[in-house]
């Protein structure tokens, strides 16, 4: 069965993001910080507005305004850096940060995390002047998707897009920059003032790391005052101590206050724009008093639209969690997946649940992660049984790129096993059946000499499976193939 979306958490991928600047807007707005409200005044809303209508309307504003909030207090938090952390993907803004390794099978850091991919991530705040972005020629699979404030995925530089072996520059621009490109640079605008990078580069196990470095090594960002003068150092980044460095940035947005919610948002719409197709949203909201490009004071508002905001707050709240609970595929039956996901138009509350349960979801097109909790006759998967994943002839995961299976322990950690083997896909030395058909054998011993190639272990406990699928191909998009069941032995 297949569900819109997957339901692994992507802990891996907010741990994967780089800063923002303190720069502060022309209208006094803390960029870096907490966005906070400026002392002015805001239009009175419609004369006409029941009390029903602008809790409509403010239950609708939460949802639309989800993913952006989300996404912004998770960059506060991860770009408080003033140094890069080596062989970490977070720090300082407009540079990118590699994880140099995968994680050990032990650790108990990020939930559901890969062993295909070493990450490059990065910010950019395209307040100042615009980022050169630089691509390697390389004949390995990477991308480089970026995703704007929104959470929408607007351009993917890499391999299913710009093509292997030739280097590329690309000028990154804000939505409010004119002008023209130099020559060398192909334009790329951002909807947004900053962008998410979370860079994927192919992995092909430990004794590969050599060689993915020279190719993340490849990767720079500089501002285009800098472009074409010769080696570039990138600034410190700047700490702000009123930043709680443990809080959990989804947990920081569900406590805020509907004054704080709706004031943050307005502060985060002067440099981060809506969207050409969200006029309607934006007209509605006008008749409330919110208008974009200015500060938002709830408490200025009349009490009857003041309560219909707080009614709206905690009810848009509530729908965006059972959302995100039945987009994440809970209590689903096997194996769920998303085939949408990356750019949203206006399905809002689809756009907020994919933030709520996975931020930072791929394009289909560049990778899909169905995941399984159960096997063929909907029981959950467990150490204590022997397991086989069958794909028939000509049935194996249909990739451009390259796909792996991973299981992980009932909390989504790795399962530590005596041959340190977490995942195993087309890379590995898999032996198929005489007839071409493909077995993997899922268990906690040993199927046997003759079959230890095609092995994955877990441990006598409660697991779950992920399918990474990367470059997946139009057969799958289309519905033409699914998953097969793990069949209990």
């Amino acid at each position: 069965m297949r569900s819109r979306a997957t339901p692994f958490a992507i802990a891996l991928l907010i741990l994967a993001i780089a800063g923002c600047s303190r720069e502060q807007s022309p209208a006094n707005t803390a960029t870096h910080g907490q966005a906070k409200p400026n002392a002015t005044s805001i239009a009175a809303p419609s004369a006409d507005m029941s009390e029903q209508e602008a809790y409509a309307i403010a239950k609708d504003a939460y949802v639309y305004a989800y993913p952006m909030m989300l996404t912004y207090t998770t960059l506060r938090k991860l770009s408080n850096f003033a140094e890069p952390i080596p062989g970490d993907t977070f720090g300082p803004p407009n540079q990118f940060h590699h994880a140099l390794a995968y994680p050990n099978a032990d650790d108990k850091i990020v939930v559901r995390t890969n062993v295909d991919t070493l990450y490059s991530a990065a910010t950019l705040d395209l307040k100042s002047e615009p980022q050169v972005l630089s691509v390697p020629a390389t004949d390995r699979y990477f991308m480089l998707p970026m995703l704007s404030l929104w959470s929408d995925v607007f351009a993917v530089p890499g391999t299913r897009t710009t093509g292997r072996s030739t280097a590329r520059d690309f000028l990154v621009v804000g939505p409010q920059w004119r002008g023209d490109a130099p020559a060398g640079l192909e334009l790329i605008r951002s909807p947004t003032r900053y962008v998410w990078i979370i860079g994927r580069t192919q992995t092909n196990g430990p004794s590969d790391y050599d060689n993915v470095h020279k190719i993340q090594a490849g990767y720079k960002l500089r501002p285009l005052s800098a472009w074409g003068k010769g080696d570039y150092t990138p600034p410190k980044g700047t700490v702000d101590p009123s930043i709680d460095m443990k809080a959990d940035p989804p947990k920081a947005v569900e406590q805020m206050d509907a004054a704080t919610y709706y004031g943050q948002f307005a502060e985060l719409l002067k440099d981060n724009p809506p969207n050409q197709v969200d006029y309607p949203i934006v007209h509605r909201l006008e008749r409330t008093g919110f208008t974009v490009g200015e500060s938002f004071d709830l408490g200025k508002l009349p009490e009857r639209i003041r309560a219909a905001f707080e009614r709206g707050h905690a009810d848009g709240k509530a729908s965006v969690v059972a959302e995100g609970n039945k987009a994440a595929g809970k209590g689903g039956k096997g194996w769920v997946y998303s085939l949408s996901g990356g750019t949203y138009g206006t399905d809002y509350l689809y756009r907020a649940a994919v933030a709520n349960f996975g931020l930072g979801l791929n394009l289909p097109q560049d990778a899909v992660y169905p995941s399984l909790s159960n096997d063929n006759e909907d029981r959950p998967l467990d150490g204590n049984h022997d397991y086989v994943l069958h794909f028939d002839k000509d049935k194996w995961p249909p990739v451009d790129a390259f796909w792996s299976v991973t299981a992980y322990d009932a909390d989504g950690y790795f399962i530590p096993n005596a041959i340190k083997r977490q995942a195993i896909g087309d890379r590995d030395k898999l032996v198929a059946n005489a007839d071409g058909s493909l077995d993997l054998y899922i268990q906690t011993d040993s199927p046997g000499a003759d079959k230890e190639n095609n092995w994955l272990p877990v441990a006598k406990a409660p697991f779950t499976l992920l399918l990474r699928m990367y470059a997946p191909r139009e057969e799958f998009l289309e519905g033409g193939w699914e998953p097969p069941p793990v069949v209990r032995k």
